[in-house]
């Protein structure tokens, strides 16, 4: 079973034969390191899931890059509305090291629905998860110091610590690359 099987088994525990049909749409797809697999302005017509690598979501704003979010093994890569409304990207989606990801495109994951009767409800709990991803995000931000959403990332996945160059994690924590030294810096005393 691969990752993008079990991911899919665990969060909506679908029956075999349906796992099955849902997996055949996607193929597995390398990225080299610096390659995108998105650039702000196009139409996302694919969603990715990471089997192995490290990708960025960043949107340039404001003369600086923000990055959204770090995606490593078991998570997905889309810009949502893009992909579902048809809208221009808004994120650059970019290998941060060699990727390789499971790859479904647009007209295969409407085809999806046509398989698997219960499509329509899974693919409301994926829309569900993606929204409550994003509210623990904003409640991080709102409600937690710096140093608080330093130490929940790190205890998260300290690894990226050395493998993404900081000031995509400090972007990341909404905080600058000098905080980010500066708490670095205590938690190593």
């Amino acid at each position: 079973m691969t990752e993008l099987e079990k991911y899919i088994q665990t969060y909506f525990g679908i029956a075999n034969d349906d796992l099955t049909k849902i997996s055949s749409f996607f193929k597995l797809v390398s990225l080299q390191k610096g390659d995108y697999f998105l650039k702000t302005g196009r139409y996302c017509d694919r969603l990715g899931f990471v089997q192995t690598g490290i990708i960025r979501e960043f949107v340039y704003t404001n003369d600086k890059e923000v990055t959204k979010w770090i995606s490593t093994k078991g998570y997905f890569v889309v810009d949502l509305a893009s992909f579902v409304f048809k809208q221009t990207a808004r994120w650059n989606i970019q290998a941060l090291t060699d990727c390789e990801l499971y790859v479904i495109e647009y007209k295969d994951y409407q085809r999806i629905g046509q398989l698997v009767p219960s499509w329509a409800a899974l693919e409301k709990l994926f829309i569900a998860k993606c929204f409550t991803v994003l509210e623990d995000r904003i409640l991080q931000h709102l409600s937690m110091s710096a140093e608080e959403r330093f130490n929940q990332l790190f205890s998260f996945n300290n690894e990226l610590f050395n493998q993404v160059p900081l000031q995509y994690l400090a972007s990341m924590l909404g905080i600058t690359t000098e905080t980010l030294s500066r708490i670095r810096k205590k938690m190593s005393k």
